[in-house]
């Protein structure tokens, strides 16, 4: 009798993942590692359910002052529920291959607080799923800090170049509908 009434809370716990599971957005199924640190981040449990912007980034690219301006996006956006998530990438040759330089670059050259990963392929044959999805939608990235607005349900709702700034009102209009878009 005991054991029953302890497995009463994990089946609970169980069906509710399992729902979460099968209501997670294909878009988002899967894990990618922590910039800094050996954790995975679970894109499901992470982002699911929440307006998302994703980036493709590289430390050693022209834009990557953009990274200024996508932090200050951030800030001012995600107390309505926005999260972002940038991957570094070396597709096209200005990423370093150490963890510990991209993390400087990102993290103490321009302060950012939003989620980033380890390095990442995102175009070709090599792309991991998620940019594989994002370009199902829209177009693969053509070079760094390509950035994807997405909506609560996993949908790519616009998509921007690198030449467009994180204050440009396209991409800031992308954002609000975003937030604004039901669970």
């Amino acid at each position: 009798m005991r054991v029953q009434g302890l497995m009463m809370p994990f089946l609970a716990l169980f069906a509710a993942s399992s729902v979460w599971a099968a209501d997670c957005p294909a878009l988002l199924q899967g894990s990618l590692p922590e910039l800094r640190g050996k954790e995975q981040v679970d894109l499901c449990q992470r982002f699911g359910g929440k307006p998302l912007v994703v980036i493709n980034t590289a430390s050693y690219c022209g834009f990557a002052p953009q990274f200024e301006g996508l932090e200050s996006t951030y800030k001012e956006y995600h107390p309505q529920g926005l999260e972002m998530l940038g991957v570094p990438s070396n597709d096209f040759k200005q990423e370093d291959a150490d963890s510990e330089k991209t993390a400087k670059v990102c993290y103490a050259n321009y302060g950012v607080t939003f989620t980033m990963t380890k390095t990442q392929a995102v175009r070709g044959k090599d792309a991991i799923p998620l940019f594989v999805g994002l370009a199902e939608q829209s177009s693969a990235p053509k070079w760094n800090f390509y950035k994807y607005v997405v909506d609560r349900k996993g949908k790519v709702i616009g998509n921007f170049s690198s030449l467009t700034k994180p204050d440009d009102p396209a991409f800031r209009a992308a954002i609000e509908k975003a937030i604004a878009s039901q669970q």
